[in-house]
């Protein structure tokens, strides 16, 4: 592929990425970081953990997003009752054409685009696992029989605090597979003030699709070919594994707030928000500052406390911040 066209292909992620931050901020005040980092998290094609307190407009973004993409979308509301074929689908008896009854597979909602998985943390762990194959090998099995999720495939996930009554925490193996874990703030005073002003137009206002899933996935390929340095690549090595408190070389507050530290998968999608967070600013290769603003929503829910640092209240923020500064000090050491 010649430079013209890696070029022309980067021109056209960028203009698709603002053209669909600029369709949502029709009826999505402020919030530009979320939507950033959820774009990054479809393009990487993984999912995204969306976490705030009730009002904040998680699920308003969520459907806005996927009308502007133009996909197929599902909506999942989770709650205690909420069984797993309620999310995959099952089997079902029905009667064919010579009048013999065989069983026909019904097509859960998880068969979609975009797949909003709203308050996750309500439902109990047994039906949040049923999303764990379908999150990591883009796959179902039900019966026995396996069916893929084919093309485009993207689950965005809300939950609220744990410490709000009715929720269950989900389980550590699950949490690894979401991409990255957003939190979604309270707006500002002056964003308050223009959603209290022009809620009654925002209510209307008529979201139109502006890109595919095709163009979704032929940004995932090209982010694919961004080019990652070594020395960079070696640093977002030492950031994860200095989230782990056996390692020598993490800050003391790891060692002493921590229960386990992020996977290899962190590692991973570390490197490719690098990667397309690039390539969204129009560049053809990674930088550390591409690590430095991804690092929070890709490690802060990879790290578990232990008993201290739940006693404590140690935010997982922070600790990402610890290791950021130790690997910043040593480069500049």
């Amino acid at each position: 592929m010649s430079n013209d066209d890696l070029k022309n292909k980067l021109q056209r992620a960028c203009d698709n990425t603002r053209a669909l931050e600029n369709e949502i901020g029709k009826v999505l005040v402020g919030q530009r970081d979320v939507v950033r980092e959820a774009i990054v998290a479809m393009i990487a094609g993984g999912c995204a953990l969306f976490e705030g307190v009730p009002g904040l407009g998680k699920t308003l973004f969520i459907r806005s997003l996927a009308q502007a993409i133009n996909g197929t979308f599902s909506r999942i509301q989770f709650t205690p009752d909420l069984m797993p074929a309620d999310i995959t689908g099952t089997n079902i008896l029905v009667e064919n054409e010579q009048g013999r009854k065989e069983f026909q597979f019904q097509q859960g909602p998880i068969f979609a685009n975009v797949v909003l998985a709203d308050e996750i943390n309500r439902a109990t762990p047994k039906t949040q696992s049923a999303l764990l194959e379908a999150m990591q090998e883009h796959s179902v099995t039900v019966g026995g029989a396996t069916r893929k999720l084919e093309g485009m495939f993207f689950v965005l996930a809300t939950q609220n605090p744990l410490e709000m009554e009715g929720t269950y925490p989900l389980p550590e193996a699950q949490l690894d597979r979401f991409f990255c874990k957003v939190a979604v703030p309270y707006p500002t005073e002056d964003e308050l003030f223009n959603i209290a002003k022009n809620a009654p137009t925002r209510k209307v206002t008529e979201i139109k699709p502006v890109i595919t899933p095709q163009d979704v996935l032929d940004a995932g390929a090209l982010a694919d070919q961004i080019p990652i340095a070594d020395d960079v690549l070696r640093s977002i090595v030492r950031i994860v594994r200095n989230t782990r408190p056996e390692e020598p070389n993490a800050p003391e507050t790891i060692k002493r707030f921590v229960r386990y530290g992020c996977s290899p998968r962190a590692a991973l999608a570390l490197a490719s928000a690098a990667k397309i967070s690039a390539m969204l600013d129009g560049r053809f290769n990674a930088s550390q500052e591409d690590v430095v603003r991804s690092a929070r929503s890709i490690l802060r829910h990879r790290i578990v406390l232990n008993f201290e640092g739940q006693a404590e209240g140690v935010s997982t923020d922070a600790l990402v911040d610890d290791v950021l500064n130790a690997e910043k000090n040593k480069k500049l050491g």
